[in-house]
């Protein structure tokens, strides 16, 4: 990925003004930042931790928050058992913390309000995480551009922001939500669920697909064999 600014991006100090659970893996992480440049919705940060012996740990996580200038930035990060630095968010960050970040960082994966729709949204696991900054930037700044997120988690206790994406398909028109649930008798995502989430949502004017490997190469093959032209498809992978 490029940054759209120029100029080197620079570490600098922000501070954690709160935590809360999102599901049993994932809690929100609100940091105070200073950028030195604007952010755009599908941007990502670096986090840099340094232990007491000068060891560093690196990692980059998606923003979930819109860029809406407040000075703080979201991210939801899950805590994984042998993750240097999940892990210490997990059972060590506290509020008033402050750690190493630069940012943000993404000049493919953004969506900005004059790019219009109708926006095709695929998340895997995690992967939903930029496309919520996404959702939540086109609800406060173009509600009328239409929207479909297609979200496969393995169960419903796993769906992050589950609440929240529900009463956006509820009460914002132009959004639509898809729930792919693949354990206990769901299916992975196939071409008869392309079909009918492209049914839904009319032809992409642009698709944005994040997660692991497998989900967002299976999904790019899908939308490419229904028809969906290349140039609209951008990707965001992790994993091996």
């Amino acid at each position: 990925m490029t940054d759209p600014a120029p100029g080197p991006l620079p570490w600098q100090t922000a501070t954690l003004t709160a935590i809360r659970p999102v599901t049993r893996r994932v809690k929100s992480y609100r940091f105070r930042v200073a950028f030195d440049r604007p952010m755009l919705a599908g941007q990502h940060v670096d986090v840099r931790l340094t232990a007491p012996d000068g060891y560093q740990a690196q990692r980059s996580y998606s923003i979930a928050s819109a860029p809406d200038g407040d000075g703080t930035i979201e991210l939801l990060i899950e805590g994984l058992p042998d993750g240097e630095v999940s892990g210490f968010f997990d059972a060590v960050a506290e509020v008033g913390d402050t750690i190493e970040l630069r940012g943000p960082i993404g000049g493919s994966f953004v969506w900005r309000p004059e790019d219009g729709g109708p926006l095709f949204l695929a998340g895997g696991g995690s992967g939903v995480v930029p496309l919520l900054s996404m959702l939540r930037h086109r609800a406060a700044t173009a509600p009328g551009v239409p929207a479909l997120l297609l979200y496969s988690v393995r169960d419903a206790s796993e769906i992050i922001a589950a609440e929240e994406l529900a009463v956006r398909a509820r009460d914002e028109a132009q959004f639509q939500l898809m729930l792919n649930l693949t354990r206990a008798g769901g299916r992975r995502v196939d071409a008869a669920v392309i079909a009918e989430a492209l049914d839904r949502l009319g032809p992409p004017r642009h698709a944005y697909l994040c997660g692991g490997n497998p989900f967002v190469g299976a999904v790019a093959e899908l939308l490419l064999d229904a028809g969906v032209d290349p140039a609209r498809v951008r990707t965001e992978r992790f994993g091996g």
